[in-house]
């Protein structure tokens, strides 16, 4: 295992999606390599900081122009 395929693989990781042996890999990986604790780590707390708040809400003029980018994309994919 290195730092790259650990990256790769975060996802996967996260979500408990892989199969024993390479899960088992990455966290032998962990225990050797700092750098990619602080990744898993903050990856971990920033999905858990979002999971767990309420939406921003979005200015008007901000969401104006989101749906009118929405409409044109679905009229060219329909039309």
């Amino acid at each position: 295992m290195n730092c790259k395929t650990l990256v790769i693989e975060l996802e996967h990781y996260l979500d408990k999606e892989l199969d024993a042996t390479l899960r088992a890999s990455i966290e032998e990986h962990l225990l050797k390599c700092k750098k990619c604790r602080v990744i898993v780590n903050t990856t971990k707390k920033t999905i858990e900081f979002y999971c767990n708040s309420e939406p921003a809400p979005l200015p008007e003029d901000t969401r104006t122009r989101l749906h009118a980018a929405l409409a044109k994309r679905l009229r060219r994919a329909h039309g």
